[in-house]
């Protein structure tokens, strides 16, 4: 951090005094080693992250030209003509394309692509009224703003504007931009904006719970860049607006739609449950692990925690996706989490990887970094398609073989009218880097295992460390340790909860039988007796030029079975091998997946099909599949080969039934109809 600031300071950004300000803080205790100082090498993301690049931004870019996204902010700065698109937060899909394009300039170098970016940040800027004020539903025709942007600035702002909304989004484009290339083009316009928001908002002054929430993770970005006092207590502000909007009454059957929708209904030290809109929430409570960590705020932290031990303990589900409820595309009730209506936007599980990111960095505990994993490769990477340019907005548990169901999303879309989930995904891919390692003092954290290098200082001195291994498809991991020279710090590996028989840091989730197989470390070819701490091994030595750690972690098929309040899921399991959740597609399984039974005694075997779905791991097992006759008069089950594939990979081949949950018997069978019918988009 110092070394940001300092650098700043050699730009003319900052003031002396605003940098001594910040040079003695309270913090998050365990900081993430930086996208900037880790390499990755591996076969699992390196080619997703490489897709994100080639395909997936340019894609972005190219829909936000086609869409007239583009189009608006140069209207807005000609001051004339007609809003061209659908929303008037359209805006932030051209920042969110931005942000992601700035950490893959890291991967990726690209003069073409730092090029483009600095043609359409001149037209954001141009864009922006000489007050700092960027809104392009507005600024366009001020006397006929879009519908949902009110007649002045901010009266809408609660409710449908999103016109802080749009500063958040730019204020997180605006510093994932200056730290990718040094730049401050992106980050000016920001600080402009910045500092009328703090102007204009405060003790004395304008109050309101922004509608949806992200402005107050931006406002703690920018601060920890700027060290600017205004924009943390201008970000605490808006947290503590909340709880007081007049007109929610909690016992009314459509409380959602007023405070809670908008995390609205308590203030938030008084917050207990993940209430509402899932997306906006889990911004809310990243933004208040954010203003914790720098106040010391002990009631921040404790409303925080309790909220994130209800999403794990009752509304998580095991794909990690949140928002189970299509109807506010909200968080249901404690255990509500239906399969055939599932839910789950892609943005959520942006949204809850940015969340327990944070949660970690507050606690330390290996269980934030074990939901994360779970989100990562499962809830968030189906969000999108092999192909890196077609996309769920929703992310379904079951498809079933009816078109009763029009929540479900069969089928991929390139884009949508709200097309927040697309530039989300454009954003988070390429920052993956900086969730690998983390560090306090002399502890260095290997959250992640993506093979790949990292260099860091330990008690001053440069180590490079590196992994090398096949995960997720195979669980034997090899670090590899240089120290430029000697040096005695302490190595905490994650150990994963689904490796020592936890399915869930909670009971919603458990592996139905135990497992016998164990962890094992060694250092230097010998085993090592280790300590754990928070769900760590914690490796405490001097480290010498190429000690080499290995460890090795079980990767068996595991049955997962859900609590018993979980309606939907009883007498039902799902399948788990190592960090992958799987999932059964109608294409493998003779055209259907919701007619197959998976006993408790179920044996599988596991395959690498390196030509299939971009290369997976398959899994496969004979089981009892249950058929109707031709007249739907009588029942009759065969055995038939299951292949399960991983739920991230579903819905690249076509559409048809696909199914996360299987029952376990024959009477928890649910039979819709012989024949296989396409299922319909209903979004």
């Amino acid at each position: 951090m110092n070394r940001i600031l300092s650098s700043l300071a050699l730009l003319g950004l900052l003031s002396t005094p605003a940098l001594a300000q910040t040079t003695k803080r309270s913090d998050y205790p365990i900081q993430a080693v930086s996208f900037t100082q880790v390499q990755l090498a591996d076969n699992f993301w390196l080619p997703r992250l490489k897709t994100n690049t080639d395909v997936t931004i340019p894609a972005s870019f190219q829909r936000c030209e086609a869409t007239n996204r583009v189009k608006n902010f140069e209207m807005a700065a000609a001051r004339q003509g007609k809003f061209a698109t659908i929303f008037p937060f359209d805006d932030t899909d051209i920042y969110k394309t931005i942000e992601g394009a700035s950490y893959s300039l890291r991967l990726y170098p690209d003069e073409k692509l730092d090029e483009y970016m600095d043609a359409l940040i001149k037209k954001v800027a141009a864009a922006q009224e000489p007050d700092g004020y960027l809104y392009t539903a507005r600024t366009i025709d001020p006397a006929h703003p879009h519908d949902w942007a009110g007649p002045e600035r901010w009266v809408k702002e609660r409710e449908l504007s999103h016109e802080l909304y749009n500063s958040g989004h730019l204020y997180e484009a605006a510093v994932a931009h200056y730290e990718a290339t040094g730049k401050k083009n992106l980050l000016n316009i920001a600080l402009k904006n910045a500092d009328l928001v703090c102007a204009t908002f405060g003790p004395g002054k304008r109050a309101v719970a922004p509608g949806h929430e992200i402005v107050e993770m931006g406002l703690v970005k920018l601060y920890r860049v700027t060290g600017k006092p205004e924009y943390l207590s201008t970000a605490r502000f808006f947290l503590d607006q909340r709880g007081r909007y007049a007109g929610y009454d909690p016992k009314s059957p459509d409380a959602w739609r007023n405070g809670s929708y908008w995390q609205d209904h308590k203030p938030v030290i008084d917050q207990k449950k993940a209430e509402g809109h899932a997306v906006r929430a889990e911004y809310l409570y990243s933004a208040m692990a954010d203003v914790a960590a720098l106040t010391g705020d002990q009631k921040l932290l404790a409303a925080v925690d309790s909220i994130w031990q209800n999403m794990v303990a009752k509304k998580l589900y095991v794909t990690g996706g949140t928002g189970a409820v299509p109807g506010g595309e909200r968080f249901g009730a404690n255990y509500e989490l239906p399969n055939t209506t599932a839910y789950n936007e892609t943005c959520a599980s942006v949204a809850n990887i940015y969340w327990n990111q944070r949660m970690f960095q507050l606690h330390g505990e290996s269980r934030y970094v074990d939901i994360l994993e779970k989100v990562l490769y499962n809830g968030l990477i189906s969000g999108v398609g092999l192909d890196g340019k077609s996309f769920f907005y929703s992310n379904a548990m079951q498809v079933r073989n009816s078109a009763s169901f029009p929540q479900t999303e069969p089928q991929r879309a390139g884009w949508f009218d709200c097309s927040c989930c697309p530039t989300n995904l454009a954003r988070l891919m390429p920052s993956l880097p900086g969730y690998v390692y983390a560090q306090k003092g002399r502890d260095v954290y290997a959250n992640l295992f993506i093979s790949g290098t990292t260099d860091l200082k330990v008690n001053n001195q440069p180590v490079r460390i590196t992994q090398q291994h096949n995960y997720p498809w195979q669980g034997d991991l090899k670090f590899t340790l240089s120290p430029a020279a000697t040096t005695e710090f302490n190595l905490l590996v994650r150990l994963p909860g689904w490796a020592r028989n936890e399915a869930m840091p909670s009971d919603l989730y458990r592996f139905a039988t135990p497992s016998a197989e164990k962890i094992s470390i060694t250092i230097n070819g010998k085993p090592t007796a280790y300590t754990t701490r928070n769900g760590y091994a914690v490796l405490a030595r001097k480290w010498r030029k190429n000690d080499v750690v290995e460890v090795k972690l079980p990767m068996e098929v595991r049955q997962v079975v859900a609590n018993p309040k979980v309606q939907d899921d009883l007498g039902k399991v799902a399948l788990q091998r190592g960090p992958i959740v799987y999932c059964a597609e109608w294409t493998d399984n003779n055209g259907r997946a919701g007619n197959l039974i998976v006993p408790a005694a179920t044996a599988f075997t596991t395959l690498y099909q390196p030509e299939l779905l971009n290369g997976i791991m398959q899994l496969q097992a004979t089981v009892p599949a249950v058929q109707l006759d031709a007249a739907n008069t009588s029942i009759s089950t065969t055995r038939q080969t299951l292949t399960a594939i991983p739920y991230y990979a579903w819905a690249n081949r076509g559409k048809g039934e696909m199914t996360v949950w299987f029952p376990q018997q024959l009477t928890d069978v649910e039979l819709i109809s012989r024949q296989p019918k396409e299922a319909t988009v209903g979004k």
